[in-house]
């Protein structure tokens, strides 16, 4: 699984022109499931994501959990995170699980960090073409596995 972590003021995903999620001030983040991923790995990873700290302390630095500064989280699946391109120029996604593991997987790993953070986490729409839409803060932009 590898989950890349936008720190951002705000984010949202669209689905055929229609808002699907959006938050204020948090994390966006870009998650693909791998073939070798199982629930230990959803659970691990959104404990990892409700536990670091970057966001910003009362001095301005990375010194607080999204948690802690009551901040939001949309997740987003992205199989594309798996890509591979060592044949060529072309991506392969051998890497990728397939959509009837992915799918259990990123749920579990939303409902996993629901449960951290003690709020709904956004999510877009799963195997959907989606239009994301972000303002990143700092930047800070994170890739966790």
């Amino acid at each position: 699984m590898r989950v890349v972590l936008q720190r951002v003021r705000s984010a949202s995903v669209r689905v055929a022109d229609a808002v699907v999620g959006e938050i204020g001030v948090g994390y966006l983040l870009l998650v693909g499931i791998a073939v070798n991923d199982d629930e230990s790995t959803a659970r691990r990873l959104a404990e990892e994501v409700a536990k670091v700290r970057l966001m910003p302390d009362s001095q301005g630095k990375m010194g607080v959990s999204l948690r802690e500064a009551d901040g939001q989280a949309l997740a987003v699946s992205q199989f594309t995170l798996l890509a591979d391109f060592s044949k060529g120029n072309r991506p392969s996604f051998h890497a990728a699980a397939k959509p009837d593991v992915a799918q259990p997987l990123f749920d579990l790993f939303v409902r996993e960090l629901s449960l951290r953070l003690n709020r709904v986490v956004a999510t877009g729409v799963f195997g959907a073409d989606m239009r994301v839409e972000l303002v990143n803060d700092g930047p800070v932009t994170i890739v966790l596995e």
